[in-house]
């Protein structure tokens, strides 16, 4: 924890920047963890201290209509949207890894504005403009309106990885006549790989969590988890909201786990 050539001062600042950082851990932590145990309540309030532990709400969870249809929307539409974002945030990060890119700087800060712009903004627009299309109120709208927000993640990891890697061994596949396409799926994904899945599991994430787009842009058919969670905390409050959010945070680790495995097996295959 310590380098033993610091000094005694360096060391209680050192001490003291973990304790910060711990705290803060544990105050942005701990409101996701106190919701869990509220999910196994047998009581219809969401509150301590639980008279008693039941599945009751994840049976009223399996069993509701509304709720099995809006996480079937979920997962058409993060699907849906993470596979288009992680397809388009790679090929725009290998194009601004080129030398004959222009202004690689200024398009990178374009392509990633949706991560800078407050989220109501990029609904409210996507509301006028896919209304002009007809594409409100269908998934093809949500998951366009999604993928939005998903590639900029894309782009950014895609593009922190290309950094390590070296353009000459596409120009030896090139001279061994191998063509663009077999070259950057024999040589250039496997090494990159790490950057695309970590890409697509924040895109998944961002758009499985999402719901100020699915306010403006869905419709009565594409209600997804989040606007659903958002309908019952303003109609009826009940600890099937509190089912829902732990399956969410599950689902959401699961996620970064996975990458997070993938990532260290890619990087010890490659690690000379």
């Amino acid at each position: 924890m310590f380098d033993h050539s610091l000094s005694g001062r360096e060391r209680v600042f050192v001490a003291a920047a973990w304790v910060f950082s711990g705290l803060v851990i544990v105050f942005l932590v701990l409101p996701i963890v106190a919701i869990i145990p509220l999910s196994f309540t047998s009581d219809s309030l969401l509150s301590y201290p639980m008279p008693d532990w039941s599945l009751r709400w994840y049976r009223e969870l399996m069993d509701s209509p509304a709720w099995t249809r809006a996480l079937k929307n979920s997962l058409i539409v993060a699907v849906g949207s993470t596979c288009l974002a992680t397809v388009l945030g790679t090929l725009a990060a290998i194009g601004l890894n080129r030398r004959s890119c222009p202004w690689p700087i200024l398009i990178t800060a374009f392509l990633t504005t949706p991560m800078i712009v407050p989220v109501i903004i990029t609904a409210i627009s996507s509301y006028f403009f896919y209304s002009r299309l007809g594409l409100t109120n269908s998934f093809a709208g949500m998951i366009l309106a999604h993928t939005i927000l998903g590639a900029p993640f894309v782009v950014i990891t895609v593009t922190a990885t290309l950094k390590g890697f070296d353009q000459n061994q596409i120009k030896a596949a090139s001279s061994l006549g191998a063509r663009p396409i077999y070259a950057f799926r024999t040589v250039t994904l496997p090494q990159i790989l790490p950057g695309v899945v970590s890409g697509a599991v924040f895109a998944f994430v961002t758009s499985f969590d999402e719901v100020i787009v699915a306010l403006f842009v869905a419709g009565s058919q594409q209600i997804t988890l989040p606007r659903q969670m958002f309908s019952g905390v303003r109609d009826n409050l009940d600890p099937t909201i509190a089912a829902v959010a732990t399956l969410m945070v599950l689902v959401t680790f699961g996620a970064l786990g996975i990458a997070g495995l993938a990532v260290a097996r890619r990087r010890r295959k490659f690690k000379p």
